[in-house]
């Protein structure tokens, strides 16, 4: 890379017209290694000599006779008006301040600054570990040395940029250049397993290309468990499936599966397949805790699930209610009078929406239905006890006719017996 500024002897802004004979250098960058270029120009020259002089005033061209010998410097091109150099494989010992001049009288110079940047060696991360036990501190260092300037060093997990880190600049013993470190402090956790860890060089001298060196970090943790259920209402006679799922790492071994602490009950209905348990034909005695257990040459995790089992849930309509209290109803109207009916059917007409919040018999109206029973049935053997003795003082009384004066029962009994003839003998003289 090499970078280029207009440099004039003492600073001058003048128009050139007003200058007469004047050169003009430019300031040049170039990285360390590189090819550096050094241009003097002259606009208005009446054939004046022009020469290029080290930072030790060391004569390297005059026009184009080349006065040092030294390989790197080769003549680029040579004329009246210009005289151009060029510096190949350039070092940090070539940095400095080069000198043209123009030998008029007196003698007129122009400065132009050789800068070399110093290229960072390569970055390396120590106090990198693997695997790292979750828990643990990690420190880790990135650490570059050559640059010039210092170079500037930044850290990154997972492409995003970790800002609490520290950073450590020192000089070369060169004095030239410098080595630069930076430390990255934290504890290893979980979700930091198969995280890239960068380290990343900038410096002005890798052309916006930098230098990046990486980690990958390798956590090792206990499992993590976690049972999914496949019923979240459960009922008697259903199907449960219960998934035991674990991460950890190492991978975790096959899970254990218990019951309030010890073994499954009852195998033929609780199957175990890897780290699914399934339960066929649930009932009341399937309730209780459930354990999953995992574990990894790390440690061991578990975690429970209260399964319970709800009895069958049947939706009864409001109208279900209402045909059993009319039934009920009719029948027991059956044996009372017309008044009877008429209120019992009244009372199967109510609002079915109050008949269905009952949850239980009408004492009131049961107990009403029963006095009215009671009454009636009183009434009619009241009724029937007058009707049978009205009928038996009728039958004395016609027994008694003529036997009223009979002298004694047996001529009161023919008697008798000669009056039914007689009037059967009436009746059959009427006709």
């Amino acid at each position: 890379m090499i970078s280029i500024s207009f440099r004039r002897s003492g600073g001058l802004a003048e128009n050139l017209g007003s200058q007469g004979q004047f050169p003009l250098t430019q300031n040049v960058t170039v990285v360390e290694g590189g090819t550096a270029n050094l241009t003097c120009r002259v606009d208005q020259n009446d054939n004046t000599s022009l020469q290029w002089s080290n930072p030790a005033q060391q004569t390297l061209y005059f026009d184009d006779k080349k006065a040092l010998r030294d390989n790197r410097i080769e003549l680029v091109r040579a004329s009246w008006h210009e005289l151009s150099i060029s510096v190949s494989d350039v070092s940090l010992s070539d940095e400095g301040q080069y000198t043209c001049s123009l030998f008029t009288m007196p003698v007129k110079t122009s400065k132009a600054f050789l800068t070399v940047l110093g290229v960072p060696e390569k970055p390396q991360i120590t106090g990198f570990t693997s695997p790292v036990m979750e828990g643990e501190r990690m420190q880790l260092t990135c650490k570059t040395s050559g640059s010039k300037p210092a170079a500037d060093i930044r850290w990154f997990k997972n492409d995003k940029e970790v800002k609490d880190v520290k950073y450590l600049k020192e000089e070369d013993a060169n004095r030239k250049t410098f080595t630069v470190s930076s430390t990255m402090d934290f504890l290893a956790d979980r979700n930091d397993d198969g995280a890239v860890i960068s380290c990343r060089v900038d410096h002005e001298s890798l052309n916006s290309t930098p230098q990046i060196a990486m980690q990958v970090l390798e956590i090792h943790y206990t499992p993590l468990v976690k049972i999914i259920s496949s019923n979240s209402w459960p009922e008697e006679g259903q199907s449960i499936i219960l998934t035991c799922e674990s991460k950890g790492k190492p991978v975790p071994e096959p899970v254990l599966w218990t019951k309030d602490g010890g073994e499954l009950p009852d195998p033929e209905r609780m199957v175990v397949n890897g780290r699914v348990l399934s339960i066929s034909f649930l009932n009341k005695t399937d309730n209780g805790t459930y354990r999953c257990e995992a574990k990894n040459p790390i440690g061991r995790n578990s975690t429970e699930y209260v399964l319970i089992v709800h009895d069958v849930f049947n939706t009864l309509l409001p109208t279900t209610v209402i045909p059993s209290l009319t039934t009920a109803t009719v029948t027991t109207t059956v044996a009372l009078t017309a008044s009877t009916t008429t209120s019992a059917t009244a009372i199967s007409t109510r609002d079915p929406n109050a008949l269905a919040g009952q949850t239980g018999p009408d004492h009131a109206l049961i107990g009403g239905i029963v006095a009215v029973v009671v009454f009636v049935t009183l009434c009619s053997i009241i009724l029937l006890g007058r009707y049978l003795a009205r009928h038996k003082g009728t039958y004395l009384t016609n027994e008694a006719k003529g036997a009223e004066d009979a002298p004694d029962a047996d001529t009161a009994i023919i008697n008798a017996e000669g009056s039914q003839v007689n009037a059967e003998e009436k009746k059959e003289y009427f006709i």
